[in-house]
């Protein structure tokens, strides 16, 4: 029988070998391997999980990074087994940010955390952007659209578009310039971080 396709998202390349076996237990082939942003000057992310997989490289086309095998435009879907998953560009805590929207979720990466959102404390962030990121675009998906942030600073691991619209409080009430002059003093949380595995049926 031929293996159903994956696609993983904002994968550590050091735990190629947890990665391996989770997708061999699921008895699912490594399609692609996404990520929401990254951070320049850093080396290629996913190397080893590239090697050990022949997965392709996935990232938005306005992240600065060379080498990935493919480079997705606001509005592009990427296709898997018989999944789509569209890339939506959500700028702001890096200018080359994407989150991911697949069935009734959005993998956010560093835009829209549980209860806070991404930093803007690192060259090419943008406060402003980032949110209008998350009032235009994020919090505009319908209230039960689930969200799965890259990290966890709330000791969760999801939430949902509702939920945040009406109990974010770096969003709650806050105004564009209220949310800029909070983002430019806020120093960065602890984090757990997540990856984010995605399979065809």
């Amino acid at each position: 029988m031929e293996k159903r396709e994956a696609v993983l998202i904002d994968p550590d390349d050091a735990q190629v070998s947890l990665y391996a076996g989770v997708l061999e237990e699921l008895q699912v082939r490594l399609e692609a391997i996404l990520f929401t942003h990254v951070h320049a000057p850093r080396p290629l992310p996913a190397e080893r999980l590239r090697a050990a997989t022949g997965a392709d490289l996935v990232v938005g086309e306005m992240s600065g990074l060379e080498g990935a095998e493919r480079y997705l435009a606001d509005g592009d879907v990427l296709a898997f087994g018989d999944e789509l998953i569209r890339a939506w560009r959500t700028p702001g805590h890096t200018r080359g940010c994407m989150s991911y929207l697949w069935r009734d979720r959005v993998f956010t990466g560093d835009a829209l955390l549980i209860g806070g959102c991404g930093a803007t404390d690192e060259e090419g962030s943008d406060p402003g952007a980032l949110y209008d990121s998350l009032t235009r675009r994020l919090l505009a998906l319908p209230d039960e659209i689930l969200v799965y942030p890259a990290h966890d600073c709330s000791g969760r691991r999801v939430s949902c578009i509702g939920e945040e619209r009406e109990a974010n409080p770096k969003l709650k009430g806050t105004t564009r310039d209220e949310f800029i002059a909070l983002q430019m003093g806020m120093p960065r949380a602890g984090r757990v971080d997540f990856v984010s595995v995605v399979t065809s049926r």
